[in-house]
């Protein structure tokens, strides 16, 4: 996380928003042969813990139940350019950028728990691309099959941190001048978190 407290947002409620939008993470955890990271979505459950699901086949499934764990989530980033600023001479470059880490214990999940997370993905995800898939459109034996070759699990977040960096650190008019030529340039979602952070 960024050390500057303009890009810490004071509350956990920003991080844990965040995760809901993005819902796709880094999972760090140790293994005997060392740290491995596996690939995810993420949802957040009702009372703000992490739920996911890993390939049994996965280098991390077989360690997660007991262990602690670092759920990280990254959002799109901007390149900027120092001549982009108002001033661009004494400066360099640097990335806008969000992302929230999440440390926590790792359980397990019954079978049971397993099929939730299940039915509480597809609700999620695929409104989002226009479609309304759901687990009950499998074979129950075929469904029970792909569930066994996965474990669910879930993280409590022991410890939250979020980096929010749109350009907080600059002027007013370097913020203008950034995201008019990330406007220019067509990075629309890095001038878009510029004007978020301003209440532009």
């Amino acid at each position: 996380m960024h050390p500057a407290p303009a890009f810490r947002p004071a509350a956990s409620d920003a991080a844990i928003a965040f995760a809901g939008a993005y819902a796709f993470a880094h999972i760090v955890g140790v293994t005997p042969v060392g740290l491995r990271v596996a690939h995810a979505p993420v949802l957040v459950s009702d009372t703000g813990t992490l739920l996911f699901h890993l390939s049994n086949g996965n280098a991390l499934t077989p360690h997660l139940d007991g262990a602690a764990a670092l759920v990280s989530i990254g959002g799109p980033g901007s390149y900027v350019s120092p001549n982009w600023y108002a001033d661009h001479t004494g400066h360099v470059p640097t990335w806008n950028y969000r992302a929230a880490e999440f440390n926590g214990a790792v359980r397990a999940m019954t079978f049971d728990e397993l099929g939730d997370l299940l039915d509480r993905a597809s609700a999620l995800f695929e409104p989002r691309v226009g479609q309304d898939w759901t687990m009950a459109k499998l074979a129950p034996a075929r469904r029970d099959a792909l569930m066994r070759a996965i474990t669910g699990f879930e993280l409590t977040p022991a410890t939250i941190r979020m980096t929010d960096k749109a350009s907080q650190n600059r002027s007013d008019a370097d913020a203008r001048g950034i995201a008019a030529a990330m406007t220019a340039i067509g990075d629309e979602d890095g001038a878009a978190a510029i004007r978020r952070v301003r209440e532009w």
